[in-house]
C-alpha cells in the first residue's frame, strides 16, 4: 500500500489531499503495481506501475513517479439521483467492468480494462450524465482508450 503525496494529483473536487492505494510487488525495487482503482488520484489506474519512496516519518511508502501503464482506465461516477444506481450497475456489468463504491455509496471508482470498448461505454455514461443523474470524471485514460476516442496525447 502507498499514499500519494501531492495534493495536485487528486481530483479537484476531492476533499482528500492524499489516498492510500493497494499495491503488489514487482521485480524492481521501489516499483509497485497498483491493485485497485483510485477514488481520487489522477493519472493512475489499476495495474499501472509506479515508483514509490519510503516516508520514514509516516512509516509508509509514498508516490514518487509514474512508470508505465497497464492499459486500464480509471473512471469515477458520482451518483446524483438514487434511481441511477441500478442503471449504472447494469451498464458497467454489460461492459464487464469492475468497480468499488465508497462509504457514502455515491462515489464509484470504475476499472475499465483494455478490452472494453470505452467509446461506447463513455457515450452511454454521458447519456445518463446529460439527464443530471450522475457526474463523471476520467481519472486516467489508457493510451488505447484515448486513441479510440481520438483524443490527443496527454499525461494520462
Amino acid at each position: 500500500m502507498f499514499r500519494t503525496a501531492e495534493a495536485d494529483e487528486t481530483a479537484d473536487w476531492a476533499r482528500a489531499s492524499s489516498e492510500r492505494l493497494w499495491t503488489g510487488k514487482t521485480s524492481v525495487q521501489m516499483e509497485v503495481q497498483v491493485r485497485n482503482t483510485p477514488f481520487y488520484v489522477k493519472g493512475v489506474a489499476f495495474g499501472d506501475i509506479v515508483r514509490v519512496r519510503a516516508d520514514h516519518e509516516r512509516r509508509e511508502f509514498v508516490f514518487e513517479e509514474f512508470v508505465s501503464e497497464a492499459g486500464h482506465s480509471a473512471v469515477r461516477v458520482i451518483i446524483k439521483d438514487d434511481d441511477a444506481r441500478d442503471m449504472v450497475d447494469a451498464l458497467l456489468r454489460s461492459f464487464e467492468c469492475s468497480w468499488e463504491i465508497d462509504a457514502t455509496g455515491y462515489l464509484w471508482a470504475i476499472d475499465v480494462p483494455p478490452r472494453v470498448d470505452y467509446a461506447s461505454m463513455r457515450t452511454a455514461l454521458l447519456g445518463v450524465a446529460e439527464e443530471g443523474k450522475i457526474g463523471i470524471e476520467e481519472g486516467a485514460l489508457a493510451r488505447t482508450h484515448r486513441d479510440r476516442l481520438g483524443l490527443p496525447e496527454s499525461d494520462r
